[in-house]
């Protein structure tokens, strides 16, 4: 069982710097084998060129679920630059909608 550790907060307060030093960190520091997960939403963003709609977020989140995982599967130690906890927030936030909280609770449990 990997240790998982998430990062999270507000677009553009520095998750993802903070994520891959901690990682490096960590690496060095332990000798652990460590991964670190980027933020699923960046790349999708990127890829579509726009921000998602409200029915798109419940795949966004288990992506990043999905990803977050996969690298525990195989690491030690996973550093998790977000987690579907934010994208339920987000959700909530920007569309008004809940329906992501159950699920992202769900996911989130085991993460530190």
């Amino acid at each position: 069982v990997s240790l998982r550790i998430a990062i999270v907060g507000a677009e553009s307060t520095g998750k993802s710097t903070l994520a891959r030093e901690l990682g490096e960190a960590l690496r060095e520091a332990t000798g652990l084998s460590v991964a670190v997960v980027p933020e699923w939403l960046r790349e999708w963003c990127e890829r579509e060129g726009r921000t998602p709609r409200a029915d798109e977020q419940a795949g966004i989140a288990d992506e990043q679920h999905r990803r977050i995982e996969a690298a525990a599967a195989a690491h030690d130690l996973v550093v998790c630059d977000t987690t579907a906890l934010m994208t339920a927030v987000y959700s909530r936030f920007v569309f008004g909608d809940r329906s992501l909280e159950p699920l992202a609770a769900r996911h989130h449990q085991g993460i530190a």
